[in-house]
């Protein structure tokens, strides 16, 4: 079953590092492999995720996420959507976009000889309103869950309080608004201000479009439930697909901006995090998915969500601070790892409980 699930991902990895090899040698073969590790150590968090939402979409909304979803992970994502913002903010037509991506000025300057910025330049002066964006969807994405009651929870001497909390209505609202205006504020340049409130602002309103449309159309059971029993179909699924889509999206803002830190050429971002980490990351979450590995570690999500919420922290927080992508990656694997661990701590307790209640009585003689 694992040789089946990651075999394709294996399969892709090894042809993407040959292209690379061939398209700029040992030094891009080895960009490549780097870029594929990072974007599988940031979004192990996305894939966990990604597995709790694709358990309520029915088989063909699954399999419509897994192909042409991915495909626009890969091409959208990590390929065009680099390309579009230069297209939007530095008002330059897609074929001149491309070509200044595709040429960079010499010795990884940020400008020309004739003071033009290049593509990085153009792409990394973008990163506030890009993190913004991303940064508040997260947050939504996690204050919802954490304000949300559970009858299970990770870290119950935290969550539990704030499932109480969550009881007023639109808290997460509330905190997540009251965020975006502290870091407008206090962390945003001043001549950043009104984009980072304006894009912060578009990835609420976005994730609670999405949110909310999903939610409309999800399948009930009798008893005005949702249902674990049917799969969302039709309607549901397709904004089920729509919501991954964005979540997705809003995960690979950091990685995408952080490749820029290793390299600017957009082949070898789109073989290093398109190709070898978006498939990777495909794998994870089908894993996940047919091993049923979200209900036998049950503190996964949680773990994912923490990570999320940190995630977003540090999208805002690097609007005005330059933060390692090493630490967005570290933050996210120690969050996931440390619920895996409580898990099988977890497991192991009721496993002996069980033991116990199962033992037969003694009768004492005489």
């Amino acid at each position: 079953m694992v040789l089946r699930i990651f075999g394709l991902s294996g399969v892709v990895t090894v042809v993407s590092l040959v292209v690379a090899l061939l398209y700029g040698g040992p030094e891009a073969l080895i960009l490549c492999a780097i870029l594929g590790i990072l974007e599988v150590s940031l979004s192990f968090d996305n894939a966990v995720i990604n597995a709790t939402v694709l358990e309520r979409m029915s088989e063909f909304w699954q399999k419509i996420f897994l192909t042409v979803g991915v495909l626009i992970a890969v091409f959208g994502m990590r390929l065009v959507f680099p390309l579009a913002i230069v297209w939007i903010t530095a008002g330059l037509n897609p074929a001149d976009a491309l070509d200044l991506a595709l040429n960079p000025p010499p010795d990884d300057a940020s400008h020309f000889a004739d003071g033009s910025p290049s593509y990085e330049t153009l792409l990394t002066d973008a990163h506030p309103q890009i993190a913004a964006f991303g940064g508040m969807f997260l947050a939504l994405l996690f204050l919802n869950f954490i304000f949300d009651e559970r009858e299970i929870t990770w870290l119950s001497w935290l969550e539990k309080p704030l499932a109480k909390a969550g009881k007023l209505d639109m808290l997460s609202v509330v905190v997540a608004g009251s965020g975006l205006v502290l870091i407008a504020e206090f962390v945003a340049a001043d001549d950043k201000r009104a984009t980072v409130l304006a894009a912060g602002l578009l990835g609420m309103i976005t994730y609670i479009a999405v949110d909310g449309l999903g939610s409309m159309f999800h399948t009930e059971d009798l008893e005005g439930g949702p249902s674990d029993l049917v799969k969302a179909t039709g309607k549901a699924g397709f904004f089920l697909f729509l919501y991954l889509e964005v979540l997705d999206a809003s995960f690979s803002f950091d990685g995408v901006i952080g490749a820029f830190a290793i390299t600017s050429d957009p082949i070898i971002i789109a073989l290093g995090l398109g190709l070898i980490g978006a498939m990777f990351v495909r794998s994870i979450t089908v894993y996940l998915v047919r091993r049923g590995t979200l209900q036998e570690y049950v503190y996964l999500e949680h773990g994912a969500h923490w990570a999320i919420g940190a995630l977003a922290v540090i999208l805002l927080v690097s609007i005005g601070v330059h933060i390692n992508e090493i630490i967005t990656g570290l933050v996210g694997v120690a969050f996931i790892g440390a619920a895996f661990a409580s898990s099988i701590i977890r497991n192991r307790r009721e496993g002996d409980s069980k033991e116990v209640e199962n033992e037969p009585e003694v009768t004492p003689v005489g």
